[in-house]
């Protein structure tokens, strides 16, 4: 069994931790609140640390599940960060959707201290981390994503190893720009569905067994209808995820016309304070 540091214990960071316990692991956790991470030992047991430092001392792998880009930074090569602390030959994954750029930098830093790193974002929502049915898509070399494997699958039902450094990141953002567009689609088809005075639980019924189907529609469909948002994954946090994905297409070149429509839909969504509901709150865009 692995003696694992775990930092982040939010909704998805904390269902994480304790497949990996439940699993036999030792964990030690770290969380920005230290509360939280005094509550989960109360629970799941292991030991809570004051710093991402502290937890990773002595620990094989360090597994982050965070928040952006400077919350990952500053978890892993900040002053109290988890780098400083681990040995060479150690493992560090990190779960949270942030850029490619920091994916990189973070390789390349830990190579030079004989860390192997692989980035990991994970798609399926609280509800897939609660469940252990997450998906992850990884960027790493072989060697690090082949010991990081046994580990993810304590929560994790899909395990795909993209490419180098970075490539989980970019894939992650390919799955949340199909999102916003798959998501646009069904809010507006409802919109149309309700205007249209149609009775939406058999519109539903109808369209969702053929081509029009999708995750979004057959899981939220219902819910939107209701006016209903509170099922995980936030405006917040989409937002965040599709401001790197517009980023990184400014570099590549490639337009993305309806991700930067939907963005500003979701900030419309924020504005009407919106911010903590889930993402198919996207219909109080179009039904107000």
């Amino acid at each position: 069994m692995a003696r694992i540091a775990f930092l982040g214990l939010g909704v998805m960071g904390a269902p994480m931790a304790r497949h990996l316990a439940a699993a036999g692991h030792s964990l030690t956790v770290y969380n920005r609140t230290a509360e939280k991470a005094r509550d989960w030992v109360a629970q799941h047991g292991g030991a809570a640390a004051a710093t991402p430092a502290a937890a990773a001392g002595g620990a094989d792998v360090v597994i982050s599940c965070v928040g952006r880009d400077a919350d990952v930074e500053e978890v892993t090569i900040g002053p109290d960060g988890a780098f400083r602390n681990m040995r060479d030959g150690s493992l560090y994954i990190d779960h949270t959707s942030i850029s490619a750029r920091v994916a990189r930098k973070l390789a390349q830093e830990g190579a030079q201290l004989g860390i192997a790193c692989v980035d990991a974002p994970v798609s399926g929502g609280q509800a897939g981390a609660e469940q252990g049915k997450l998906s992850a898509m990884c960027g790493g070399t072989a060697d690090a994503i082949a010991q990081a494997t046994p580990l993810m699958q304590c929560y994790s039902a899909r395990i795909v190893h993209i490419g180098e450094a970075g490539a989980g990141q970019l894939t992650k953002m390919v799955n949340q720009i199909a999102i916003a567009g798959a998501l646009q689609g069904v809010a507006e088809a409802l919109a149309f569905a309700k205007a249209s005075g149609l009775d939406t639980t058999k519109v539903l019924e109808a369209v969702s067994g053929g081509a029009a189907q999708s995750w979004q529609m057959v899981n939220r469909w219902e819910t939107m209808d209701a006016g209903k948002f509170d099922f995980g994954f936030a405006v917040d946090w989409m937002r965040k995820d599709l401001g790197i994905a517009l980023d990184e297409a400014r570099s590549n070149g490639v337009a993305l016309p309806v991700t930067a429509l939907v963005d500003q839909f979701y900030a419309d969504v924020q504005a009407m304070g919106g911010s903590r509901q889930d993402t198919s709150s996207l219909i109080r865009r179009l039904i107000r």
